[in-house]
């Protein structure tokens, strides 16, 4: 039997050594099947997208533009001539248009666009910086250029995600192995946990590489840095689960294997039901319109998959074969008796004195914290402020919004009936936030302007329009003015599609906002379905879910005093609010299932309120170490300058700490002391004296 079980247990751990192994080396290819392309995050039926891919029917140089830009003390035809040709002789550059003077003869600006088919937008973005920064572009004898403009922004992006391999990853397991080290104050055990919650990701990103590169899923860099976060954080937080209950077990048998097979069977409710609360939160973003989210939600229930899969397998593998050895040198001794922390005795004292007072100031704390979610802007952001750090695009920008018409190099693109045009031009024309109007011709020059007087370029019907705005592409304002415009075209009898980049970013906005009224109820509906069934009652799972509301609403609070006041950030992408609403009540729900599911089975034997007190004292340190490591395993994600990976970072990290020392420890045992068995209706668990 023994040589049975060694034997299985190998079995495991080298088939876990294979997934690792093939598992490993795909961290470096997965950026290959990813995009950060915010136009391809909006489904077919979006405004934008189908204004985009009429606007490729106009013209064979749809590129993506890169402006360069640079102030300059006095101007030179010459040396402007020669930039622009040094500009074009770049590879992958299609077209360039330009030079182009502002009307205070301080600045300059270039237009490059960038063949998307054939070219990666990163790289020919390094290739022109290179180009600019180098002596020998003339140009820059009179002043700085850089590379700014949608192509620069988007390369900008991609470098900030770059790190997500490595840094991210780092960061986020150095910090897990510091706390486990401190937890269990152990040699082998900290690494074993480590090496569980690794392999985990190894299947996971494999997993996500081969969906990506088959066409099912679109993954980005945003969604591949939620993932390993997540993988690492649930993996080890129910590593922490089984070892605690191993623990015990190990106070009362001398075998490994027998401590092993009660403490799997006493924690694999707990561990299941937890992950398959997150797993299941996270597919109800497959409703979601923005193809990133829908993305995000398979993607993050596999990695929860295999966090899961990995704690329940590799790691009793491990812990069997290394038996006691892997708590040196606090080896668990026989004692009859399982054992409790002292502070939380003194935790459940506190509550069990004055249950309602504990609760109600509870409440009181957190509503106060609630009092400023409105405060929370989250109505998009522009790309210069979504990079925290300084870079050649932001700069770029600056001398843009300074010295030439905001929007120059991103114009709206009007795709009309022909019909229409001189009913689309007249608006276009007497719009107070556009500062240029063309329609094009065949060639891309601009029709119907003296001295060539080119006709329209009409495709199946329609003509192009271009208006360039006063407003950066990807500001508010911008987003204003296309609204406006998309209202009075309606009043037009015919289609007239406004796109373009200033249009792609109102479409997201305006779907994030439609998916956040969608999948919220989806998710709460789904979550009280899962802990019903799990309880069996129904009064119980209604407190968690409204514990866990509040518990939201004050961390987004909190978390908005944060941003306006120390941070400085005035708003904050649409996406964040869903993103914290998903994570903080599937992942904080958890924290009240590991202490109720203990509280369920002690019920039958020691009633509901010393239950839920003796399951306070013998979980209170596990589950707190489990709400510090995935705070600390989200707060990872500030490593990536963005702000959105910031603000997600602090929400979760702060939420998840909140629901640990605040809501689980406090505000439940509070209400299930005070209520009593009744928390168990309708289960017959309700007549337990």
């Amino acid at each position: 039997m023994k040589l049975t079980r060694i034997a299985s247990a190998l079995a495991l751990l080298i088939i876990w050594l294979a997934i690792a192994g093939v598992g490993g080396p795909t961290f470096g290819k997965i950026s290959e099947v990813s995009t950060n392309d915010k136009s391809t995050f909006l489904p077919a039926t979006a405004e934008s997208t189908r204004a985009g891919e009429l606007a490729e029917e106009f013209s064979d140089n749809q590129g993506i533009p890169a402006i360069i830009t640079g102030k300059v003390n006095e101007v030179d035809d010459a040396a402007l001539e020669s930039g622009m040709q040094a500009l074009g002789s770049v590879e992958g550059i299609l077209q360039v248009i330009g030079p182009q003077i502002s009307e205070d003869g301080e600045a300059v600006e270039y237009i490059a666009l960038i063949d998307t088919e054939s070219a990666d937008p990163t790289e020919v973005v390094e290739k022109l910086s290179a180009e600019v920064s180098d002596q020998g572009f003339e140009p820059s004898q009179y002043g700085d250029f850089y590379v700014s403009g949608p192509a620069g922004f988007s390369a900008d992006l991609a470098n900030a995600f770059a790190g997500i391999d490595g840094i991210l990853l780092l960061v986020a397991l150095a910090a897990v192995l510091v706390i486990l080290v401190v937890v269990y104050r152990a040699v082998l055990l900290p690494f074993l946990v480590i090496f569980t919650a690794v392999a985990g990701l190894c299947a996971a990103i494999l997993a996500t590489y081969w969906m990506a590169k088959a066409g099912i899923i679109a993954l980005n860099g945003q969604s591949q840095g939620i993932l390993s976060i997540l993988v690492i954080g649930a993996a080890t937080d129910y590593s922490l689960l089984l070892v605690a209950r191993q623990r015990e077990e190990l106070q009362h048998t001398e075998s490994v294997a027998d401590s092993l097979k009660a403490s799997w069977k006493a924690s694999f409710g707990a561990i299941t039901a937890s992950a398959a609360t997150v797993a299941i939160a996270l597919l109800c973003l497959l409703v979601s319109d923005l193809n990133s989210n829908q993305s995000l939600g398979p993607i993050a229930a596999t990695g929860i998959f295999f966090a899961w899969v990995a704690a329940l397998t590799l790691l009793p593998a491990l812990l069997f074969l290394c038996g006691r050895a892997a708590f040196w040198p606090v080896t668990p001794k026989i004692s009859g008796s399982g054992s409790s922390h002292k502070f939380w005795n003194k935790v459940a004292n506190i509550v069990e004195g004055s249950p309602r007072k504990v609760w109600v100031g509870t409440l009181i704390v957190l509503f106060a914290g609630a009092a400023w979610l409105p405060t929370l802007g989250a109505t998009g952001v522009s790309n210069s402020d979504i990079l925290l750090s300084e870079t050649d695009a932001k700069a770029g920008q600056a001398i843009l919004n300074e010295h030439f018409d905001a929007g120059a190099g991103s114009p709206a693109s009007i795709i009309a009936p022909q019909e229409l045009e001189d009913a689309v031009m007249g608006i276009l024309d007497k719009h107070p936030e556009i500062s240029q109007v063309t329609l094009t011709s065949e060639s891309g020059a601009p029709a119907n302007t003296p001295p060539m007087n080119l006709e329209p370029n009409v495709v199946d019907g329609r003509i192009y329009f271009q208006a360039t705005l006063n407003q950066e592409a990807d500001s508010l304002k911008a987003q204003d003015t296309v609204a406006l415009l998309r209202d009075e075209f309606a009043s037009l009898d015919g289609e007239i599609l406004v796109g373009g980049e200033s249009a792609t970013s109102l479409d997201s906005n305006l779907t994030a906002e439609r998916d956040l009224r969608v999948i919220v109820p989806l998710v709460l509906a789904v979550v009280l379905v899962v802990l019903i069934i799990l309880l069996r009652a129904f009064v119980l799972p209604v407190l968690l879910l409204l514990a866990t509301v509040i518990s939201f609403a004050s961390a987004m609070g909190v978390s908005a005093l944060v941003f306006n006041h120390i941070f400085g950030f005035s708003n904050a992408d649409p996406t964040v609010p869903l993103y914290g609403f998903i994570f903080l009540v599937a992942l904080g729900v958890d924290y009240t299932i590991f202490l109720m599911t203990r509280a369920k089975e002690e019920t039958p034997e020691k009633g509901t309120e010393k239950a839920v007190l003796h399951s306070l004292s013998v979980t209170g340190g596990v589950i707190t170490s489990a709400g510090v490591v995935l705070a600390a395993t989200f707060a990872a994600l500030s490593v990536i300058p963005l702000m959105f990976m910031v603000q997600l970072a602090f929400i979760v990290a702060f939420g998840v700490l909140l629901d640990t020392f605040i809501v689980r420890t406090l505000l439940i045992p509070g209400l299930v002391t005070d209520i009593g068995k009744k928390v168990w209706w309708p289960s017959k668990q309700n007549e337990i004296d």
